[in-house]
């Protein structure tokens, strides 16, 4: 599968930086996780054999290289970033006509990042990797579970995100 990491970060850079963004709340956090993800994917690629899809296989690192780093933070005890609730810049972009709605969609993209990232890692990976739009078969396969497994997950993960963000 003679893909190079440049056309492969060229295609799928955005959905890696989504994951990085998904894992991380801190801006500079998810620039050094995105950078962790494409080390990983480029080191990766030469074992690439083409069992799956270049999308699954890439994603399958960039999740377990986030899971490490997400440890690694913790083990960290790093209180101050904690401390600060402010998102800043998440990489998404909003087309609103008023800052009023801009303000408003970028609130509730926040709830939303909050509650993805409050859920537990592997929920937060099943979900993700559903948002993504992977298959259960897909979605099983980079977190080595069973399909039905990622369905109870999927379902609970929703579950409790729709608890966790505010309805207008």
């Amino acid at each position: 599968m003679g893909q190079g990491f440049e056309a492969v970060f060229s295609q799928y850079g955005a959905l890696l930086s989504r994951v990085a963004n998904s894992y991380e709340a801190n801006p500079a956090m998810q620039q050094e996780l995105l950078q962790e993800i494409a080390i990983a994917v480029w080191q990766g690629l030469a074992r690439f054999k083409g069992d799956s899809s270049v999308k699954t296989y890439i994603l399958k690192i960039a999740h377990n290289r986030a899971v490490t780093h997400v440890a690694s933070q913790v083990k960290r005890i790093d209180t101050h970033r904690y401390e600060s609730e402010e998102l800043g810049s998440d990489g998404y972009h909003s087309s609103a006509h008023s800052p009023e709605i801009a303000s408003s969609q970028q609130q509730s993209l926040e709830q939303l990042l909050n509650a993805v990232r409050a859920l537990p890692l592997q929920s937060r990976q099943v979900l993700t990797l559903s948002l993504e739009g992977l298959s259960y078969d897909e979605i099983a396969d980079v977190c080595g579970l069973t399909k039905n497994h990622v369905g109870v997950i999927l379902k609970r993960a929703k579950q409790s995100v729709i608890q966790e963000t505010p309805h207008a």
